[in-house]
């Protein structure tokens, strides 16, 4: 294992088509859609009432104190705890070691603050329950700590939109390579709400149908909702204790556009994906698939497609998109995105982009369109682009003795 890789011993999805390792990896390679009505709210008076979100999630099956977190916190609990149980961890043996939780947000407990928000509305200062701040206010990356009782461990909550998962693997990789930490949860979580589905549904971005990423008839994205937790060791940690090594986290690179709220830049987006490439010691000929953002928004897509050509010509590796089967996930989307990659890697199988008609001549990349396909991957590229410009990508290799 090179010295500048991390070592990922587990991983922990909760998403609208799976929850945990086996179950997801399943209903990835299945094609399985998490497309639903929304059940969230009321949805009177919206032209579009779908999304996707995670069926039957009850936060008492994962919380020691399930009233004093809010849903965004209880699945990164949850999928916090399935990634440690999936590398054969016991959160006490933990205890004394040094650990960091590095967990990223977008909207993060948006329903708390939502019903917070109406309570004061309709009642004023009576109607501020203390109780619902302090869920809505808690650190997401804090709220694991103390459900697993580690109250040694560095903690740290990164709010970098839908690039957010990436951001905190990168950090967890930062904090193995400079011996910072032995152990290291990262990874993303945000809850399905109202403001988020307003938003989208106001700005014209909802997909009328299904996400339908680098299709030509895509026209929006679908919001969803989940979490996604790595556990990042350093080589010597996993070896001592005899842990099987899914994967590899081999480089990744972080920077931002600086030029507009919500359009991705194509030059900055190739130069991240330069960054991250150089950062692993890789060439782009070494690439062989690509998780992409993938939104299955018009202008989204296309930039995207543009910068993967810039760095890797006119025959890129083929980009599968798994929102067009979880949905928008937020701050857990590009976690996911990477748990999604590891699964490719462990199988040898790229899973499929459904709901996909004709591949748009502007965007001119293999999405891996409705079907599962065999393929030899040693080395998956992980995409998460962000609102404000962020951009974050991860590399992530096969284990050496996979």
């Amino acid at each position: 294992m090179n010295a500048r890789s991390a070592a990922v011993t587990g991983v922990g999805p909760v998403s609208a088509i799976g929850t945990g390792r086996e179950a997801f990896t399943a209903a990835l390679l299945a094609g399985a859609s998490g497309l639903q009505d929304v059940t969230a709210f009321d949805t009177a008076g919206y032209r579009i009432r779908h999304a996707c979100q995670v069926p039957d999630f009850a936060p008492e099956d994962w919380l020691a104190e399930p009233a004093s977190a809010g849903r965004t916190a209880a699945m990164a609990v949850a999928a916090a705890r399935l990634a440690l149980a999936d590398a054969g961890l016991d959160p006490e043996a933990l205890r004394g070691e040094r650990v960091l939780i590095a967990l990223g947000v977008s909207d993060c407990e948006a329903a708390e603050e939502d019903r917070l928000a109406a309570a004061v509305a309709a009642e004023g200062p009576a109607g501020f329950d203390p109780a619902v701040a302090a869920r809505y206010t808690a650190s997401c990356a804090g709220r694991v700590a103390a459900e697993l009782g580690l109250p040694g461990a560095e903690t740290v909550d990164i709010a970098a939109a839908c690039a957010a998962g990436n951001h905190a693997i990168v950090q967890g990789l930062d904090a193995i390579r400079l011996g910072e930490a032995d152990v290291v949860l990262c990874g993303g979580a945000d809850a399905f709400g109202r403001r988020m589905f307003t938003g989208f549904h106001r700005v014209g971005t909802l997909a009328p149908d299904a996400c339908r990423p680098f299709d030509a008839d895509r026209a929006g994205t679908v919001p969803g909702e989940g979490a996604g937790v790595l556990v990042l060791e350093t080589a010597e940690h996993a070896t001592a204790r005899g842990a099987r090594v899914r994967a590899e986290i081999r480089g990744g690179a972080v920077n931002c556009d600086a030029v507009h709220p919500v359009a991705p830049d194509r030059d900055s987006v190739a130069a991240c994906i330069r960054l991250a490439l150089r950062d692993a010691g890789a060439d782009p000929s070494g690439v062989d698939a690509i998780s992409a953002h993938g939104t299955g928004t018009p202008v989204n897509d296309v930039n995207e497609a543009r910068a993967v050509r810039a760095v890797f010509g006119d025959r890129p590796p083929p980009l599968t998109a798994v929102k067009s089967m979880l949905g928008h996930a937020m701050g857990a989307s590009a976690a996911l995105g990477a748990i999604a990659a590891i699964a490719a890697i462990e199988t040898q199988t790229l899973p499929p982009t459904i709901n996909h008609r004709r591949t748009d001549a502007e965007c001119a990349v293999d999405c891996v369109p409705n079907t599962a396909r065999p393929a030899r991957l040693d080395l998956v590229e992980n995409h998460g682009f962000g609102f404000g410009g962020t951009n974050a990508v991860v590399l992530i290799g096969r284990a050496p003795c996979a």
